[in-house]
């Protein structure tokens, strides 16, 4: 459903057009009269909502003619996976390619917490500054702005007269060779040969980003919400690196325990390292209230952590104290800290966190952090060295289950990818046996297993069993990504949708879950259009992965796009 109306008998020179799904016709309605009550044509009349070919080539005709397209998205709009507004949708981006690049015509309006890096609109949407009007509720900045932009002289610079959208600032803070080293499953595609240098728009965005220009906020922030940044390290020797990134990503895990509590994952939060950019804005980008950073000063035996609790919204101090100790009591501090964040923003943690494995062994625990930052190194002679990590660390400590899942995760990636799978996927089963005995409740190892069971033994039911156990047990990232890989490859869209929306919504730079969408719920379900939207957001977090040019380049096939295929 869009702009119902009747045609007018003469075509006014500056009308809105109104699109909308039905469900939000009530919003829609408010901001037509909002806009209506300063004189603004508006073609939206609920009283003619009617189908047939007469209506069909009058909608035609006034997307055609208007001044202005105004498309209402919502979790209504991102839910109907059909519909008429989305013709409309379509008609009016077409209309766009005979346009110069000056005029301001697309003007996207959410009305709820809809984000729009996720959004299911076309891509062209993206390129147009979108305005959040909650529940349709239209602001006097609103309606000053679209009286400027149907005006005759309405230009692009009169559009650009708001802040650049938050996509636009947040693409250039993430930058990894290919997809993250997390979820390196996939990798299937053949005969990838080359990768795309990266383009002048990437290059564009990336100077946006050396400008400290703010990042605007692209969801709703809710009050417990929070990101563990990756802590620095200030040895004498900066050598422990990789000890400071451990620290921050075992407190992260913690929090994550806390249902009550939402933590972004590791991909989205540690984008930021290296990169000049203040807290608020980093806040503002992930979606969260607060962040917690820290640095850590390690020496012999003895290790110093410092961390604080910085409300994003505002850049003022929630608490900051520094914790000292033995390497030994490494997991103490961490979870001390974890608890002291957890009480601090008014969760009950009394009893403290759910409890973990122990080590005692401060050498075997090294070798445990050391394995765990190969592993996210997302290369094939990473998983080598993760490995040989994860086994120094059992040798010392054999009971540690956690460095078992570590075996078990670099041998399933290494299996996924093709590498010796005959050799290894078979190991990969032998390994995840192994951490389970240690850990019978490992939701990650049961994850795990899932994964290998999908994609070398084709064991549907299997899989199924071992992720209901791992939901059972608390699931996590690993488990929600399994159930969705499972959930696509046996033609379960329904169900594989709102898990990799899920996943995106705790993890908002993590680039495999839009390319999955793109690639393995859209292209396979026949929505090309869709599909071509997801997979050129995940290359704009990830532009070096090959395959995802690969993915692109077969949708832009389906769509008869040939020269642009053939280029990608």
């Amino acid at each position: 459903m869009g702009a119902e109306s009747a045609e007018p008998a003469s075509t006014p020179t500056g009308a809105v057009f109104l699109s909308y799904a039905s469900q939000d016709a009530e919003a829609a309605q408010r901001i037509c009269a909002a806009l209506r009550s300063a004189g603004i044509e508006v073609w939206f009349d609920q009283s003619e909502l009617r189908g047939g070919d007469a209506w069909d080539r009058q909608i035609r005709k006034q997307i055609h003619n208007c001044a202005l397209f105004v498309p209402v998205i919502s979790a209504h709009s991102d839910a109907r996976r059909e519909g008429y507004f989305r013709r409309e949708w379509k008609l009016a981006v077409d209309r766009t390619a005979d346009m110069a690049e000056d005029v301001a015509f697309l003007l996207p309006v959410v009305i709820d917490g809809t984000p729009d890096a996720s959004a299911r609109v076309p891509d062209r949407f993206r390129e147009a500054q979108w305005s959040r009007l909650p529940g349709g509720n239209a602001s006097p900045a609103f309606v000053e702005r679209v009286k400027r932009l149907v005006s005759p002289e309405s230009t692009l610079e009169a559009a650009m007269t708001y802040p650049p959208r938050a996509v636009s600032s947040v693409m250039a803070i993430h930058e990894p060779a290919h997809a993250s080293a997390s979820w390196r499953w996939k990798g299937a595609l053949l005969g990838i040969t080359a990768v795309l240098v990266l383009g002048l728009g990437y290059l564009a965005i990336d100077r946006l980003l050396g400008s400290k220009r703010s990042i605007a906020t692209t969801t709703t922030i809710a009050d417990k919400s929070v990101a563990v940044l990756p802590f620095a390290d200030l040895s004498e020797k900066h050598d422990q690196e990789y000890f400071a990134d451990g620290m921050a990503e075992e407190i992260l895990n913690l929090l994550m325990k806390l249902p009550e509590l939402r933590v972004i994952g590791r991909t989205s939060s540690f984008s930021f390292k290296g990169k000049q950019v203040d807290l608020p804005s980093i806040g503002k980008a992930l979606g969260v209230a607060y962040l917690v950073e820290g640095s850590i000063r390690r020496s012999a035996d003895q290790i110093r952590v410092t961390a604080q609790l910085v409300d994003a919204r505002d850049g003022t101090h929630r608490w900051s104290d520094t914790f000292k100790g033995a390497t030994s009591d490494t997991l103490k501090l961490q979870e001390e800290i974890a608890v002291r964040v957890a009480r601090s923003l008014d969760l009950e943690v009394s009893s403290g966190l759910p409890p973990r494995a122990r080590i005692d062994s401060p050498e075997a625990y090294d070798y445990y952090l050391r394995g765990t930052r190969e592993l996210d190194q997302n290369a094939t002679e990473s998983l080598d060295a993760a490995r040989e990590y994860f086994q120094k660390a059992l040798a010392l400590a054999p009971q540690f289950a956690p460095a078992a899942v570590g075996v078990a995760e670099a041998d399933q990636f290494k299996c996924l990818d093709g590498v010796q799978p005959d050799i290894v996927c078979p190991r990969a089963l032998e390994s995840v046996d192994a951490a389970l005995k240690l850990d019978p409740r490992s939701a990650d190892a049961l994850a795990i297993r899932a994964q290998v069971l999908i994609g070398f033994l084709w064991d549907w039911p299997g899989a199924a069993a071992a992720i209901r156990k791992a939901e059972e047990f608390g699931g996590g990232p690993l488990t929600d990504y399994s159930a969705a890989r499972l959930a696509y490859t046996t033609g379960d869209m329904a169900r594989a949708r709102p898990l990799l929306q899920r996943i995106m919504a705790n993890d908002p730079f993590e680039p495999d879950a839009r390319f999955d969408l793109g690639w393995h719920v859209e292209f396979k379900s026949g929505h090309f259009q869709d599909a071509e939207s997801w997979l050129r957001r995940g290359l704009e977090i990830s532009p070096k992965y090959a395959s995802g040019r690969f993915m692109l380049g077969e949708t832009l096939l389906m769509q008869g796009k040939f020269e642009e295929a053939l280029a990608t």
